[in-house]
């Protein structure tokens, strides 16, 4: 999951510095992401996982680091297996 994340926001995120440069707990807001693109790598890890976020984690907090979005993703995926 790390590495599609840490892939997708390389596509979408259009961050001024390298992924390699960028801690799984990194601030990714002062890292340079922006609003547009924070929606822009959401939509990418919609597709990339078959997931939708739901409007209760549509905040900043669900996409402050890599840290928080694979907590999101995971917390989303684990969610369908509840029946």
């Amino acid at each position: 999951m790390n590495e599609t994340i840490r892939d997708l926001l390389a596509k979408c995120g259009a961050l001024p510095i390298t992924m390699d440069q960028i801690a799984d707990d990194a601030d990714l807001y002062a890292a340079g992401l922006s609003s547009f693109a924070s929606v822009q790598l959401m939509l990418g890890i919609e597709e990339a996982f078959d997931i939708e976020f739901p409007d209760n984690l549509l905040n900043r907090k669900s996409f402050a680091s890599i840290v928080a979005i694979e907590k999101t993703v995971g917390m989303i995926l684990n969610s369908r297996k509840v029946v």
